[in-house]
């Protein structure tokens, strides 16, 4: 895997914050993870390590704010799509609202805590989402 998408620019996330409406939204993640943290002061521990303090430290802002996770899956198999793409986090995050999501990325707390995300992830993917009904078929 080639590509290295860890922030989004600042193009990207107005137009994002420009896409607001009612109701909660929903944010696929899809997350691999550098197997050595690259930190800016040079600490030595894994991606893992790093993703996992990230985690602890952001969480409960995320909580604060309305966030859970809705879905979580290991992956496992690519089917259809580039072999090279594989995850080692595979998630979905609820928000109750673009506000919460855009009032945790600049909280004090989680502001601190996203260089743990920064140093640990090689690659990802977040993909916004409006959550529908399920239903028993495709389409």
């Amino acid at each position: 895997m080639t590509d290295h998408h860890v922030d989004p620019d600042k193009e990207t996330f107005r137009a994002f914050r420009e896409m607001d409406r009612e109701g909660p939204l929903h944010m696929l993640n899809l997350v691999r993870l550098r197997e050595s943290a690259e930190y800016e002061d040079g600490r030595e521990v894994s991606g893992a390590e790093a993703y996992a303090a990230y985690g602890r430290e952001s969480g409960p802002v995320f909580r604060r704010l309305g966030g859970k996770i809705v879905w979580r899956g290991r992956f496992e198999f690519m089917l259809i799509g580039p072999s090279e793409e594989q995850w080692d986090h595979c998630f979905i995050a609820e928000y109750p609202s673009l506000s919460a999501f855009v009032d945790m990325i600049r909280d004090p707390v989680y502001r601190k805590a996203v260089k743990h995300r920064q140093a640990a992830v090689l690659t990802s993917r977040l993909i916004r989402t409006e959550p529908q009904k399920a239903g028993e078929v495709f389409g």
